[in-house]
């Protein structure tokens, strides 16, 4: 791992607009999200060899290749666990990037959710074997699971409604000033919060992601070819995934504390091959398919001790300006649920000074993919 430390950086971002309903396919907006990164970066698409993208995405490789001219293709993979995958799109790319099995390398999310089905509606499917621990008992939905999830931590660590407002607050007004996000001009007030319906007591509407259609995409290649592209690069300084022993997805009913979720892997790995810790983080982007996510979050990378995340997030924390600015887009909760990769592409706006929220001389920027299953991060720095 610590040959991939700042070997490669993310030298083009691109997107498509966000909304509930987008009239283009996927693989149309994939391609689009694509060329736009490509266009940013100053690269022509013939150029790229490498694709990194979710094992839940609906389009591949080889007709996104076609469509957009690339080349000969030497690398190409697809990371599982829907949210959890994000960064570690960019973690693949990385690798290959650095020890030569491609040049320029493309991660993509294209997804249709907010005009598509909800996977859980499908009674005809075959229950995987963890669902079989689980559905049957009534936690058919991710908002049910991490429901549980939460009212556990609020029981154990004594956090309340009011802390996960903080966070849904956070994010809310970072996408009333991001005129992409689905949220903007669109504030958050606790009244409204707190008499929203649940979704899955105790998560109300405010607690849970949007549902959207559009598609991200990031270019990634070698240092020294980034210092030639159109934008400032963003180094990859350190990428990590994690999978904990005796794991079950969201609930984790087999290992000792349910609470220690997949992100402490995860960051042991990130924090041991890199040359800074959280102490020197100047915004972060963390997973927020959920505002649970969060709190359990800042405490599995280290911001602060176990259960003491919902205490975190109080006196303005979160925003800009507070100990730690997150989600500066607005997030899943506000900007777009596109399985996180929008937290990807607004870590490269910070680092480069263009975020519609800027944090004024942000550096470094830590990454997160979903918490609750196999997840992933990256360490951007400028």
């Amino acid at each position: 791992m610590a040959s991939l430390k700042d070997a490669t950086a993310i030298a083009g971002i691109g997107q498509t607009p966000f909304a509930k309903h987008l009239p283009e396919s996927e693989k149309t907006l994939a391609c689009r999200a694509i060329l736009a990164a490509l266009d940013d970066a100053g690269i022509a698409p013939a150029e790229v060899d490498g694709f990194a993208s979710y094992t839940m995405e609906e389009t591949d490789e080889v007709e996104i290749a076609k469509a957009i001219g690339a080349g000969d293709v030497t690398f190409f993979s697809k990371v599982g666990y829907g949210g959890g995958g994000s960064c570690a799109t960019v973690a693949h790319l990385a690798a290959a990037v650095a020890t030569g099995q491609a040049s320029v390398g493309v991660a993509w999310r294209s997804r249709k959710r907010g005009s598509g089905p909800r996977p859980w509606t499908n009674t005809a499917v075959q229950l995987p074997t963890p669902g079989q621990w689980t559905r049957p008992f009534g936690l058919l939905r991710p908002a049910d699971e991490i429901g549980m999830l939460a009212r556990r931590y609020m029981h154990e660590y004594g956090a309340t409604r009011d802390h996960l407002f903080n966070v849904a607050l956070a994010c809310r007004n970072r996408a009333n000033q991001n005129p992409a996000a689905i949220m903007y001009e669109r504030p958050l007030t606790r009244e409204m919060y707190m008499t929203s319906r649940w979704i899955s007591e105790p998560l109300c509407l405010f607690d849970n992601c949007l549902e959207t259609d559009g598609a991200l995409a990031c270019v990634i290649v070698s240092a020294e070819r980034a210092r030639d592209c159109r934008r400032r690069p963003v180094y990859v300084h350190s990428a990590a995934q994690g999978l904990p022993a005796q794991h079950h997805g969201m609930v984790n009913y087999w290992n000792d504390d349910p609470l220690t979720g997949p992100a402490w892997t995860a960051a042991r790995q990130l924090w041991k091959t890199a040359d800074f810790g959280p102490q020197d983080i100047d915004v972060a982007q963390i997973y927020d398919a959920f505002t649970p996510l969060i709190p359990l979050s800042l405490e599995g990378y280290g911001f602060c001790g176990r259960g003491e995340g919902a205490a975190y997030t109080e006196g303005g924390a979160l925003e800009i300006g507070g100990r730690l600015p997150v989600n500066t887009g607005g997030g899943g909760l506000s900007e777009a649920y596109v399985h996180g990769f929008n937290l990807i592409t607004e870590g490269v706006k910070q680092l480069r000074g263009t975020s519609t929220t800027q944090v004024p001389g942000a550096a470094t920027c830590l990454v997160t993919a979903g918490e609750g299953v196999p997840t992933s991060a990256v360490l951007l720095r400028s």
